[in-house]
This record gives C-alpha cells, sequence and structure tokens, in this order.
C-alpha cells in the first residue's frame, strides 16, 4: 500500500469498502503482522523510489547467469579457464549494469493499475542495452563479465525473467490490497458497454460506482475509496483537468481517459488497453523520475567533458565586456525554474545599466534599444547566456529545456495561457525546442506547445539533435 493521504471521508470509506473478490486471498496473520510492523519504514522508501522489484530482479538476474554457466560447463566447477571467484565477481558487476539501465529505462516506475503496457518490448530493449554495456566492458577491463556465448542466451532469459517477475508483483499487490476499484464516468449506454467490457476481459477491475457527470466524480471516488477513474466521454476531459483531476491524482487515484479512432490520429503513444478498450493515461507528470535524472546525469557529463572549451570562453567574454562595458560584467535576476522554484540566473550584461530603472519587467524585443551595439552580437550568437553553465551545474537549469522567465511575466502568461505551469515539470534550459523552431517575438502560447512537445517526447536523443540545432541557429544568428 502507498499510503496514500486520502481526505478523512475517503479513509472512512475504505474501512466501509474491503475488496470485493472473494478469489482475493489475504497472505497469512504472520505475514501481515510483519508488513504492519514494517508499515511505515517500507511506505518511505517506496515514496523514495524504492521497489522490491530492484531486490527481485538483481537476485533472479545473478541467479540466470550462474544456472547458464552451471548448464554449459556442469557441475564440476571447473568453468572455462578462469577461477570461480572471478566469475562471481563478473556476474555481480554485470547484475549491477542491468539493473541501473532497467532504472533509467523506466522498468522501475509506479505503472497505472489498469491497462499495464506488454512488458516484453522494455525488458528486451533493457537487456539488449545492458549486453552491449558489456562488451563495452571488456574494452575497458579487457575481460567479459560472463562467458561470451552466455551471454546470447541470457538476452532472451533475462527478458522473460523481468517480465514474469513484474507479473508476479503485480499479483502479489491484487492480493494484498485487493483489485483495482473503478468508477465509470459517461453516458449510461457507454457505461453499460465498458462494464460488460471489463467482466469480459478484465476480471481484476471491480466497478464501485458509475457517474453521469463529472461534477460528481470527488464525491463518488471518496464515498466509494476508489482507486481509479475511467472517462469514458472522449471530450470529458475538459470536466476534471484541471480539478479535480489534480487533487485525486496527487492522492493516488488513477485517470484514464477514453480515445477514439479520432484522437489515435494525433500519433499518441501511451494507448492502453482495458477490457479491449483504448484509453491514455492522465498524469500531472509528464516526465517521469527516472527520466529527470537520466536527464540530469546527460548534463552533468557533457559540462564537465567540455569545461575546458566553456571555460576558456567564458572568460575571453567575460574579458571583452569589461573592456567595451565596465563593470558590472555579470547580472543576476530571478526566474521560475523547475516546479514554480525561484532561482537567480546569470548573464553577461548586455544592456545599459539600471535597463529597469522604473522598475517594470520588460520582455527584450529583437530591436531592443537597452542593448548597448558593442554587445548586441553577444544577443545574436547567444553568448551572453555562457554563464548559466554555473546553474547547470548547481542543477537549477538543464543544458535543454523551456526557456526560464521572471516572475512577473510568468504571472502575467499564466492568466492567459491555460497550463503554462506545465512547462515547469524539467528544470528550464540554456536552450530549448520552442529556441530553435521559434523567434524572439513568438507569443508564449505558441512556445508553451514547443515546451509541452518537448516534455512528452524527451529523450537523451532529443537533446542532442536540440544542441546541435541551436549550434546552426547561432551560426546563422537566426534569432
Amino acid at each position: 500500500n502507498r499510503g496514500l493521504q486520502y481526505p478523512r471521508s475517503t479513509m472512512a470509506a475504505r474501512s466501509e469498502h474491503p475488496p470485493l473478490e472473494a478469489s482475493t486471498r489475504p497472505f497469512a496473520p504472520s505475514i501481515e503482522r510483519v508488513v504492519g510492523v514494517f508499515g511505515r519504514p517500507l511506505t518511505w522508501l517506496w515514496d523514495h523510489g524504492f521497489r522490491f522489484l530492484v531486490v527481485l530482479d538483481a537476485v533472479s538476474l545473478y541467479v540466470l547467469m550462474i544456472v547458464i554457466s552451471f548448464v554449459r560447463f556442469g557441475f564440476s566447477f571447473d568453468w572455462d579457464t578462469y577461477p570461480l571467484s572471478r566469475y562471481f565477481v563478473g556476474f555481480a558487476i554485470a547484475t549491477t549494469i542491468h539493473l541501473v539501465i532497467n532504472y533509467f529505462s523506466g522498468l522501475y516506475e509506479r505503472e497505472p493499475r489498469l491497462g499495464v503496457r506488454p512488458w516484453l518490448p522494455r525488458t528486451l530493449l533493457a537487456t539488449g542495452l545492458g549486453v552491449a554495456v558489456q562488451g563495452l566492458a571488456f574494452v575497458v577491463l579487457d575481460r567479459y563479465l560472463m562467458p561470451r556465448l552466455n551471454l546470447a542466451v541470457f538476452l532472451v532469459l533475462a527478458s522473460f525473467v523481468l517480465v514474469a517477475n513484474r507479473n508476479i508483483s503485480r499479483g502479489l499487490s491484487v492480493r494484498r490490497n485487493g483489485p483495482p476499484r473503478v468508477v465509470l464516468v459517461g453516458q449510461p449506454d457507454s457505461i453499460d458497454l465498458a462494464t460488460r467490457h471489463l467482466g469480459d476481459s478484465d476480471r481484476d477491475a471491480v466497478v464501485v460506482d458509475r457517474v453521469g457527470s463529472p461534477q460528481l466524480l470527488t464525491t463518488s471516488v471518496a464515498d466509494h475509496a476508489a482507486t481509479d477513474v475511467l472517462l469514458l466521454d472522449v471530450t470529458a476531459f475538459g470536466s476534471v483537468y484541471p480539478e479535480p483531476l489534480n487533487s485525486l491524482d496527487s492522492a493516488g487515484v488513477g485517470f484514464l481517459q477514453r480515445v477514439s479512432a479520432r484522437e489515435t490520429l494525433l500519433g499518441l503513444k501511451t494507448v492502453r488497453q482495458v477490457g479491449g478498450m483504448p484509453f491514455v493515461p492522465l498524469r500531472l507528470h509528464t516526465v517521469p523520475a527516472h527520466k529527470v535524472r537520466l536527464k540530469r546525469l546527460f548534463d552533468l557529463i557533457v559540462v564537465i567533458v567540455f569545461a575546458p572549451i566553456w571555460l576558456t570562453a567564458v572568460a575571453l567574454v567575460a574579458l571583452y565586456v569589461l573592456i567595451r562595458a565596465g563593470r558590472p560584467v555579470l547580472y543576476r535576476q530571478a526566474r521560475v525554474g523547475r516546479d514554480g522554484a525561484v532561482f537567480d540566473v546569470v548573464k553577461f550584461r548586455t544592456m545599459v545599466r539600471d535597463a529597469e530603472s522604473d522598475g517594470r519587467a520588460r520582455l527584450a524585443a529583437e530591436d531592443d534599444d537597452r542593448v548597448l551595439p558593442a554587445l548586441r552580437w553577444m544577443r545574436s550568437t547567444r553568448a551572453d547566456e555562457l554563464p548559466q553553465l554555473w546553474n547547470v551545474l548547481r542543477g537549477e537549469m538543464s543544458l535543454v529545456g523551456p526557456r526560464p522567465e521572471r516572475p512577473e511575466l510568468v504571472a502575467e502568461i499564466v492568466e492567459r495561457v491555460p497550463g503554462y505551469v506545465r512547462r515547469n515539470e524539467l528544470p528550464p534550459g540554456l536552450t530549448g525546442l520552442a529556441q530553435i523552431q521559434g523567434r524572439y517575438g513568438t507569443d508564449a502560447e505558441y512556445k508553451l506547445g514547443y515546451d509541452l512537445q518537448y516534455l512528452v517526447n524527451w529523450s537523451i536523443v532529443i537533446d542532442i539533435e536540440i544542441l546541435v540545432r541551436t549550434v546552426w541557429v547561432v551560426v546563422s544568428r537566426r534569432v
């Protein structure tokens, strides 16, 4: 159990509505007592990203490597040309590699209770990457972590082992916590059809209530201790966003929106089937935690590797600003970062002193008369942004992401552009998709479209592509 913080009325409803399935078998009382004793620390570990799947995968993969070797070399413990200790150490290193790759592949992210995507393609990809990294380890260590022929067998078997572990974990969760308790939202005929589909093909789900209007959703979820909501009307999303979607999502209630053939033409990538019906999950956070951490790791590697180059460039530009414009060379300005946190961005000064002496925040224009003529080239080449690499090192910014805006301007934009705050799910970037596609004068609403598209489709490859295209934007001075 995730220890969800429901309203008091919801907690009362949970006690009044135990799991409905007679097939649900609770664990033995001794196991339940142990779980009760360790419930609080286990919930804390869960909320901070720990998954028992990590332990299960570690044991399974390590044992699989040993079993493959036993099958190949026999039980005489005379394996190939190296002592057993060397193999066991190699297996431990290989297991660690696979666990790290599994994490950054999203195999330990929380999955919706309903409509889980097929695991095999994802586990096969993650295992393939792990095997490839083992090949690179041979180049570095001049030794394979396991015999080479074993790798091919491991690639196939490990993928199925990871799938089996996730099915076991899901089964144990349903056995202890009960099946998903679903509220259906829609017109009566849609609800009847969905109920029949769920009864025929998704017997793990229990329909606890049927709601005709999204306005009644919060009360229904609380009264019936629902764990999931299925929006059957393809136009219902506008009625639940931002509320009650935000509140119920924060409480751990899963949301799925049914899509028709028309919506699938938009190129949706996360369509899941529930009872044979196509749904997309609705989430407050577009970018999962493992991708946020992977992005941070990528930023640090790039900044550290290229430190000699950008540190030299910063020193030369600073000297130029000092000669042509005098002090101060740098200036700091409050900007809105990830999750709305305010931080001080660092830039080279390109405008006259006291450029906003009237105290009013102004967006920079393409031909801004406040920019010093001798420093105008710095804005067209974005050289004035170089000191923000310090913000990247501090974790306040990223190399690629939505550009940070000033708090006063954000407050104004939020009033006229719904959903603008969603761009703050990732740290702001030195450059971004909106910067290489748009220009200085592009309206905030259009830039938001680029920013959200970037969030939904983020990958390291996209970051590399945007960085490379930024170089062309800088060289061509297309801003």
